[in-house]
């Protein structure tokens, strides 16, 4: 297919398909003509990802990131994961102590040398700022975090393809880079929610009170 057709298929107009064929985001279709090239369905694929990460904030280098794990996908899936990880996760803060952080991962079967220390790093940057700002995640709260994230964690590595090292790719890059919205979008659901059932016919009593 032409560009023109390409742009139709997938949605994306054609100045930003040029865009992201000059930032190498979109590979090179096969040249007919010297000013001509032929896309597949492999270009409308690609575009959807490349919409997807970007919608998601990810940035342009940082999408090129993904999208070279994507091409050029490490020999083990737990390599692959710490490359999806890489391409969305900030480099660990040299000033930053990273004690608190190992102390609470353990939480998580962590031991040292089990994740990127960039990783690591963000959470020692989460510490911080909590710290910071002098708020404390109560002690009851913090052991369902530990244990929720650890079966969210054991229930999508288990669900890594094996059927193609490609669909293995998608599901390891795209999970972790589009699913965290989804999960604090999830999350904020939950806790309206356990608000409601909980406080929500003390507020009522209290409004009817109020209107008295």
């Amino acid at each position: 297919m032409r560009i023109s057709e390409l742009s139709a298929q997938s949605g994306v107009t054609v100045p930003t398909i040029k865009y992201y064929l000059r930032e190498g985001l979109l590979p090179e279709g096969e040249r007919s003509a010297p000013t001509q090239a032929a896309y597949g369905s492999l270009h409308v694929q690609r575009l959807g990802v490349i919409r997807a990460l970007l919608d998601a904030g990810v940035s342009v280098a940082e999408t090129r990131r993904v999208l070279g794990a994507l091409d050029d996908p490490p020999s083990s899936p737990h390599e692959l994961l710490g490359a999806a990880h890489a391409a969305i996760t900030r480099p660990a803060d040299e000033g930053v102590s990273v004690d608190a952080a190992e102390r609470l991962v353990a939480g998580l079967g962590w031991k040292p040398g089990a994740c990127d220390p960039d990783v690591l790093g963000d959470v020692a940057r989460a510490l911080d700022g909590l710290e910071r700002a002098g708020f404390e995640v109560p002690d009851g709260v913090l052991p369902v975090y530990l244990q929720s994230i650890r079966a969210m964690a054991d229930a999508e590595v288990a669900a890594t393809p094996t059927e193609s090292a490609e669909a293995a790719v998608r599901y390891v890059v795209l999970g972790s880079v589009l699913v965290e919205p989804l999960l604090l979008a999830l999350r904020r659901v939950a806790e309206q929610v356990a608000s409601a059932e909980r406080f929500g016919s003390e507020i009522s009593r209290g409004a009817v009170k109020e209107d008295r």
